[in-house]
């Protein structure tokens, strides 16, 4: 009888420890297929679609393209501007990365700034990000003087510069240049710009005892006759 019930233990403890050396090679086949079948994602970006579209199928993963792009002047356009998992995700095998594509440094679109004061029209641009390449002149009583009559490209276009045609107003038109020493720089050029003067400021001086910006020197000096078409500098302290 205790032969029987010892064998029969044993029997037992075989057939357990079998189980057990099952169930650990069981799992640890498990985990291999498992960790098998999972890619660390790659950093897709900067690359082209077809670049990402390969690098992904090498790996057994599949990529998706948002319809949705946004401009970057540091991406060139059709490249992957950002990826969703991140780099260095974990995913299984067949598993979508989708990323954003760049529409890479498109240029802005020049606003309408025909029928405006020259200087209002600049500030309109550069509000825009555009700049004003050339300017070209036209001298005639059928428009108001500094007012911009022209511009190209026209509104809506994108370009980063426009070329704008200034009227200058009629040459017969002449001004008394008044005695500027001692105004404020600043309103001194807004007040004989709103007039359709050519005025800018040439340099800054020291000049003891004065705040600066204060105009302190002036070309032509006052009492001389100015047009439109004459330039006029100032120089303000420093």
């Amino acid at each position: 009888m205790r032969k029987r019930v010892w064998n029969a233990g044993r029997f037992l403890l075989l057939v357990a420890a079998l189980a057990i050396t099952f169930g650990v090679f069981f799992m640890a086949a498990l985990r291999v297929a498992t960790r098998a079948r999972e890619v660390s994602v790659p950093d897709l970006r900067g690359k082209s679609i077809a670049e990402a579209t390969t690098t992904l199928g090498q790996l057994g993963l599949v990529l998706r393209v948002d319809e949705g792009r946004r401009p970057d002047p540091k991406v060139p356009a059709d490249h992957v501007l950002s990826q969703d998992p991140d780099p260095g995700i974990v995913l299984r095998r067949q598993r979508p990365v989708r990323v954003r594509v760049s529409d890479g440094q498109r240029e802005p679109v020049i606003p309408s700034v025909v029928d405006m004061p020259e200087r209002t029209a600049e500030i309109t641009l550069s509000g825009e990000s555009v700049a004003v390449g050339a300017r070209a002149e036209i001298r005639t009583p059928a428009y108001e003087m500094g007012m911009v009559v022209a511009q190209d490209p026209p509104a809506k276009r994108r370009s980063a510069k426009v070329t704008l045609l200034v009227n200058r107003g009629d040459k017969s038109v002449s001004y008394v240049m008044p005695d500027l020493i001692g105004t404020v720089g600043v309103r001194t050029l807004d007040v004989l710009r709103a007039q359709g003067l050519r005025v800018a400021v040439s340099g800054e001086v020291s000049y003891p005892g004065i705040p600066a910006g204060i105009v302190v020197r002036q070309t032509p000096q006052a009492g001389f006759q100015v047009t439109p078409f004459d330039a006029i500098a100032i120089e303000v302290s420093r």
